[in-house]
C-alpha cells in the first residue's frame, strides 16, 4: 500500500508541475493575484520556520533554539554567506544548551 501511495503522490506532483507550462498561455492571472501568491508563499515559509523553532516532538523546543534561529535570521538579513548563517545558528544553540543558560 505504501508503494501505491508513493506512486500516486509522484504522479500528482508530476501532473501539477506539467500543468504550469501547458496552461501558461490559456490562463491569465492578474498581477495582483501573482503578488498575493508570492506573499502567501513567504507567509507559509515563515509559519513553518516559527512552528519548527518553537516545537519539537509535541513539546516546547527550548529557548536555545529561538536564540539560534534569531542569530541565523539576523545574519541572513545582513546577507552573510549561507554556510556562516547555518554554522552560527548551530553554534549558538549548542553553546547555550551546553552551558545550560537556555534549555
Amino acid at each position: 500500500m505504501t508503494l501505491g501511495v508513493v506512486f500516486a503522490l509522484a504522479a500528482g506532483t508530476y501532473a501539477m508541475r506539467l500543468a504550469g507550462p501547458l496552461l501558461r498561455d490559456r490562463i491569465r492571472i492578474s498581477d495582483r493575484w501573482e503578488q498575493l501568491m508570492s506573499i502567501a508563499a513567504i507567509v507559509l515559509l515563515a509559519a513553518f520556520v516559527a512552528t519548527s523553532t518553537a516545537f519539537e516532538s509535541g513539546g516546547f523546543a527550548g529557548w536555545a533554539r529561538f536564540a539560534g534561529v534569531a542569530v541565523g535570521g539576523v545574519l541572513a538579513w545582513r546577507r552573510a554567506p549561507f554556510v556562516l548563517v547555518v554554522v552560527a545558528a548551530a553554534v549558538t544553540t549548542a553553546l547555550l544548551r551546553l552551558t545550560g543558560i537556555a534549555l
